[in-house]
């Protein structure tokens, strides 16, 4: 196994100003936890490298956490609360950012989570409908509603946060939230081609395991670590670490440049497609 590195990108990688111009909505902006989020990590990003950044959390003390540290490092960013998972509320976070910045250039989608459905016992109704709504009804509402501004302007980009286990099984079941995360990639697909001839493009990232404070959450009072059969969280990260060929975890910053690459002007010429960022996770089986 590959010996362990400090994690690079980071919050210190040079910036190129490639979002310079552009106005990024962030869905899901705020983190969790002390740290960096995937969501935190990519709202910082698409500043620090010239974006204007709509921050968007159902929890506003963190979308405004996410600001405080855009505007620390020179960026421009503007907090907003809202349920995503309410059509009313997207349309309103879409107007007040048409109204602070005129335009929207990048949406990004990072809202979800795992539910308690993870084997078929365990499914409830309820969980299955709740999490559908957080992981896959959040994306459709807000490129609904992005959709026809990007195409008024000649294009855009959505980048969609999905997940490896979408495409495959993790060797724990996770049900519900595979099913959700299997969704986003194939709405993503098929939205992809239907604006790709309006010059909107629109990909996901599948992100593996990554070192994030939602792995650390409390449940019910306890560390979500905690019923997965770990003491603590330094032999849960140690467990995670071990099954990644590259030797560790990723990062929310992992996550971040990969989804600026398919933001990007560099990205130009692809679409309908999903990047995997996972340490090579998905390239093995495995053993007996």
């Amino acid at each position: 196994m590959a010996e362990k590195r400090t994690p690079v990108p980071n919050e210190n990688s040079e910036a190129r100003g490639r979002m310079a111009g552009k106005v990024i909505i962030a869905a899901g902006a705020g983190s969790i936890g002390e740290g960096w989020g995937n969501g935190k990590a990519a709202a910082f990003v698409y500043s620090k490298e010239g974006g204007k950044t709509f921050c968007v959390d159902y929890r506003l003390d963190a979308a405004e956490e996410t600001v405080r540290l855009i505007e620390e490092a020179g960026g421009e960013a503007m907090a907003f609360q809202a349920d995503v998972t309410d059509e009313i509320q997207v349309q309103a976070l879409v107007d007040a950012c048409m109204e602070a910045y005129g335009r929207v250039d990048v949406l990004h989608n990072n809202i979800g989570g795992q539910g308690t459905g993870r084997s078929l016992d365990s499914i409830t109704i309820e969980d299955w409908n709740a999490t559908f709504t957080r992981n896959v009804t959040t994306a459709m509402l807000t490129c609904r509603a992005v959709a026809p501004i990007m195409e008024k302007q000649g294009g855009g980009a959505i980048v969609n946060i999905a997940s490896i286990a979408g495409i495959r099984h993790l060797n724990v079941p996770t049900a519900v939230y595979s099913a959700t995360k299997g969704a986003m990639i194939e709405f993503t697909k098929n939205i992809a081609i239907q604006l790709a001839g309006k010059g909107i493009r629109a990909n996901c990232v599948l992100p593996g395991y990554i070192d994030t404070p939602f792995i650390l959450r409390m449940v019910n009072g306890r560390p979500s670590y905690t019923y997965k059969g770990y003491n603590s969280a330094d032999d849960y990260r140690a467990a995670r670490d071990a099954v990644i060929p590259s030797g560790r975890m990723g990062t929310g910053f992992d996550v971040a440049y990969a989804s600026l690459f398919l933001a990007s002007d560099e990205a130009e010429h692809i679409t309908g497609t999903h990047l995997v960022v996972d340490g090579g996770v998905t390239a093995t089986a495995p053993g007996v």
